[in-house]
């Protein structure tokens, strides 16, 4: 038995991507992490009311943390709690990865970052990368190359 198909109707895994990140920074390795959450945070993302751009991962006393993530609550979900959007959250990962993170930020002076948001078999998982931060120049120079494609895409389509 291989993989079931999507059905036509079948809304995708994806919730949100981070277009930000892959502007701002040359990604590296990248890792799939778990979400500590709470219930009026799992009903948000399902109605994709979700926001990572400006969010980063801290690692600290040996644990991963998502800071600046927005989740807005949505307005039915709590009555009796009040929930806090931009909460710090807490990142799921095997040790070995944590140890690999630790090393690359603190010694070589990466930066981890999230990438995407997306559902798996029922949970929500976090794609983050290791990630250099890109100078002015070569966002102008990605900017030229990406637009280069474009034209000569559009130039082989004619010709």
């Amino acid at each position: 038995m291989g993989k079931r198909k999507k059905a036509a109707g079948e809304p995708s895994s994806t919730i949100v991507l981070n277009k930000k990140a892959r502007h701002d920074y040359v990604l590296g390795e990248r890792f799939e992490a778990g979400l500590v959450l709470e219930g009026w945070e799992v009903k948000a993302l399902r109605a994709g009311r979700v926001q990572i751009r400006d969010a980063y991962v801290i690692i600290k006393d040996g644990e991963a943390w998502l800071l600046g993530a927005l989740i807005n609550p949505l307005p039915t979900a709590s009555t009796h709690i009040q929930p806090d959007p931009q909460r710090t959250r807490k990142l799921l990962l095997h040790r070995r990865e944590l140890n690999q993170l630790i090393g690359a930020v603190e010694r070589k002076g990466f930066t981890v970052v999230p990438t995407a948001m997306y559902w798996k078999r029922g949970r929500a998982k976090l794609e983050i990368a290791l990630a250099k931060g890109k100078q002015k120049h070569d966002k102008r120079a990605a900017e030229r190359e990406r637009d280069w494609q474009r034209d000569r895409q559009r130039l082989l389509k004619r010709g």
